[in-house]
């Protein structure tokens, strides 16, 4: 592998150490001489400001590399935040407990459905040998249907036994960990359903529940609500301040959890079927289906997910900022997406990774850090973050060279874009086809 090669496939570490670098030499200095930005509190804040958009960043990269878009992340955010804050401070039966104990047990019953069914069909498949199709795999009554449909009314009961004890006195840390993902989970799912089963855009449907899901959030807090305040230890259970502490003193509760789906997700596409299956649909739909790869269900989980990371990081944003809100997730969607393409996830699908997704998101966060620390207006700050993420997506899209041709800065040659390559495999097309022209030799 040459040097360039080498340089091209890890530009986007590059970019990070880069970004840091700009930071550590150009960080102010407190009374005492040290390096605001180097100091570990700084650092640490950068963690646990980014661990948000992360953990729908993470979520966001798998529907984007099935060639999707997930706009509703933010509302999701926003409505599982309401409810999250809702069971906290609110005893007894209120909106928040009608939309997310039903919503639980749904969720339990469908997933415990769906996982028996999944077991069984892997010990049918495995049994079958290697050379039987999927397609081919049948199950009897009783492991396809009985079975799955008993163990998940079982999971069903189980999650109403531990949650209706808690209506009255108020939810714990557990129970609110429990439901808000569930909420998300169920909105991404019926995203997923109306994409695959209308054959939508996934972006025409998204906005849709984007606007949904804001309209049901408003509706949850209610008129006179725009702000539900959560005050561990007053009107909240006190053992809902360990979702902002930091954990052995090193590490904050939220950067704990990007971490986990960073590393958990990221396994998941690596090394799992589903995950080769993810990348097959993002390259070629119509070809991963005629392989006999169930694309429409797992474009569903993947919006799914994307739904569950969403609810778990309206908790962590409660946890965070002490309240919860109908419009606490505006925008965030725009940043989760800027924070997949910037760690080079492709827009058109089958390209990405969550490697890249992680330096995509610690690039922004310590870009908004280097800039807040210079007290840069908040507005030039958009203009800047914008500019940033177009420049990086034609580094990473290769496409830099050919925009600088079009404006005729310098030879498309010089760049090796995507219209030099064409050009020059235009020019290489004639003297290669010329031997198979002559076989036949030349007439005179």
């Amino acid at each position: 592998m040459t040097a360039l090669k080498l340089l091209s496939r890890t530009k986007l570490y590059w970019g990070l150490i880069a970004i840091f670098l700009i930071g550590v030499l150009g960080s102010p200095v407190s009374s005492k001489g040290n390096n605001i930005f180097l100091s570990y509190g700084n650092l640490l804040d950068v963690l646990r400001q980014v661990s948000t958009t992360g953990l729908i960043a993470t979520g966001m990269t798998a529907v984007i590399i099935t060639g999707g878009i997930d706009l509703s992340v933010g509302s999701l955010m926003a409505i599982c935040s309401v409810v999250c804050a809702m069971l906290l401070t609110v005893p007894g039966v209120t909106p928040g407990v009608v939309l997310g104990v039903p919503t639980v047990a749904l969720v339990a019953l469908c997933l415990g459905f769906v996982i028996t069914r999944f077991i069984f069909l892997n010990l049918e498949k495995s049994r079958a040998g290697p050379d039987a199709a999927a397609r081919d795999v049948r199950l009897d009554s009783a492991r396809g249907l009985i079975t799955p449909a008993i163990v998940g009314v079982v999971l069903c009961c189980l999650s109403l036994w531990y949650l209706l004890p808690q209506i009255e006195p108020k939810f714990g840390v557990l129970g609110v960990l429990l439901v808000a993902p569930c909420v998300g989970l169920l909105f991404g799912a019926v995203n997923g359903f109306i994409i695959v089963g209308g054959r939508l855009q996934p972006f025409i449907v998204t906005l849709a529940m984007m606007v949904t899901a804001l309209g049901i959030a408003r509706l949850t807090a209610g008129q006179n609500n725009a702000v539900l305040p959560v005050y561990t230890g007053s009107n909240a259970t006190a053992d809902f301040e360990m979702l902002r502490s930091l954990v052995f003193g090193v590490i904050p509760m939220p950067g704990l959890f990007f971490l986990g789906a960073i590393l958990i997700y990221g396994a998941v596409l690596r090394f799992t079927p589903f995950g080769r299956y993810v990348y097959a649909i993002g390259g070629n739909e119509e070809a991963a289906r005629l392989s006999g790869i169930a694309a429409g269900r797992v474009k569903i989980a993947t919006y799914a997910v994307s739904g569950l990371l969403a609810g778990i990081a309206a908790v962590l944003y409660v946890a965070q900022y002490r309240q919860g809100k109908p419009d606490a997730g505006a925008g965030l969607e725009l940043d989760a997406i800027a924070a997949v393409v910037i760690g080079g996830t492709s827009l058109m699908g089958g390209r990405g990774s969550l490697t890249g997704t992680f330096c995509g998101v610690l690039i922004f966060g310590l870009l908004s850090n280097i800039l807040q620390l210079h007290n840069i207006n908040s507005n030039l700050q958009l203009v800047l973050k914008g500019m940033i993420i177009i420049g990086t997506v034609l580094v990473q899209e290769r496409n830099a060279g050919d925009l600088l041709a079009y404006l005729r800065l310098v030879p498309a040659s010089v760049w090796g874009g995507q219209a030099a390559r064409k050009e020059t495999a235009a020019v290489k097309r004639p003297s290669q086809e010329t031997p198979s022209l002559n076989l036949g030799g030349n007439k005179k």
